[in-house]
């Protein structure tokens, strides 16, 4: 409900669209009656529903994509099935679905790269509609996934023309309820901008006679590794990192976080003493922050100081995507691909020319955005520290 210090607010997520597309969209005049858009850092992997359940504060999914091992079971859940029929609880992966008013119907977000014209324009349409028809005297709250399909199949020029459509109706939205309502809108994480192709990652580890599951599903630039022997955890991360288009691999060491690229090896150390983090370069700088104070440091003091950097936040964020419950079914390892490189489900990657994707740790994939017609935020805000700005 609307609290009495504040105007009722509109909350719009936009799946999918990078922080440097919303700046270029404000530079074209687009969305004028809104402040400076605000890099909204997405966690890593920067995927939807990893990214929303932490900016709202909400419950972690069962996996990082739909198509998910659970360790448990002992096999691969999810899949195709998922966006076969309608939106049942099983088919929610986590408690912030359950406060959206207006999300596009399951089947779509697989149609979009089917008929992405088409999609796009109902799902904004569809979206004006509702909200039109929903009672006046409360917040809403609407998330818009057909940009995510439309910048992954075609690119950011189509993408142009939809938020020029955004614009228009939210300027009549505008009108309609009169300057009384804010306007909060944001999206789950950014993209990279150029056209990707396969990293051969389960195939060379499969060549190499090692024993891992490695789910397949969107074409992103990120993947997650589950070893049946985890005594070979470490040796399959150097193994990852040989291929071509791998950025870095991830892993567990006690309460540490080993990094392998081919650019080195390094830790970050972690003391929960003091909650504080530390870059160790045991092999090269994979991360460039070697510039950086090499003492341990709090989460706070990080994050000012690497907000802005090429892999934003570096050190909290890749060392909570082993160690925070950011899915329920967390990896051995976790892979950053390079930008211009993808992993995903090989039939689906014969179909859809891949513009643009996300997933990795880079900026690209990690600046979302946050701006407000009523506010202005801190030039970062880290996902945990979104919820009081976009539901408070």
């Amino acid at each position: 409900m609307i609290g009495q210090s504040r105007p009722r607010r509109l909350l719009l997520g936009l799946d999918g669209v990078p922080h440097k597309l919303m700046e270029h969209a404000k530079s074209r005049g687009l969305f004028d009656s809104f402040g400076t858009p605000t890099r909204l850092l997405s966690p890593f992997p920067t995927m939807t529903n990893v990214a929303l359940s932490a900016m709202l504060g909400a419950s972690p999914p069962a996996g990082y994509e739909s198509l998910y091992f659970d360790r448990a079971a002992g096999e691969l859940r999810g899949g195709i099935r998922k966006y076969l029929g309608r939106r049942t609880p099983d088919k929610i992966p986590s408690s912030y679905m359950d406060d959206l008013d207006y999300q596009e119907p399951l089947p779509f977000e697989f149609l979009i790269y089917v008929a992405p014209e088409k999609i796009w324009r109902a799902d904004m349409q569809r979206f004006r509609e509702r909200f039109r028809a929903a009672p006046q005297n409360r917040d809403y709250f609407g998330f818009l996934k057909a940009t995510d399909g439309l910048l992954h199949a075609q690119g950011p020029d189509r993408l142009a023309i939809a938020l020029e459509s955004l614009d228009k109706i939210l300027r009549e939205i505008q009108q309609y309820c009169g300057d009384e309502i804010e306007i909060v809108m944001f999206s789950d994480h950014g993209m990279n901008l150029e056209e990707n192709r396969r990293a051969n990652l389960a195939s060379t580890l499969q060549r190499r006679g090692f024993r891992v599951v490695i789910p397949a599903f969107g074409l992103c630039s990120y993947a997650a590794i589950y070893c049946q022997d985890t005594d070979q955890i470490p040796e399959i991360a150097v193994a990852s990192a040989e291929v071509a288009g791998i950025d870095f691999a991830v892993y567990k060491d006690g309460t540490d976080v080993v990094l392998e690229s081919e650019r080195g090896r390094a830790r970050i150390e972690y003391d929960p003493t003091s909650e504080s983090y530390r870059y160790v370069m045991a092999n090269g700088d994979p991360l460039e922050l070697g510039s950086f104070a090499n003492g341990f440091a709090t989460e706070d003091v990080w994050f000012e100081q690497t907000a802005g950097h090429r892999y934003p936040n570096a050190l909290p964020n890749i060392h909570k995507s082993l160690f925070t419950p950011r899915v329920k079914h967390t990896a051995d390892i976790l892979i950053s691909l390079k930008d211009g490189y993808y992993y995903g489900w090989t039939p689906f990657g014969r179909f859809v020319r891949l513009a643009a994707t996300h997933g990795n740790a880079l900026q690209a994939s990690s600046n979302a955005f946050l701006m407000s017609t009523h506010r202005q935020f801190p030039l970062f805000v880290r996902a945990d520290d979104a919820k009081p700005l976009l539901r408070g």
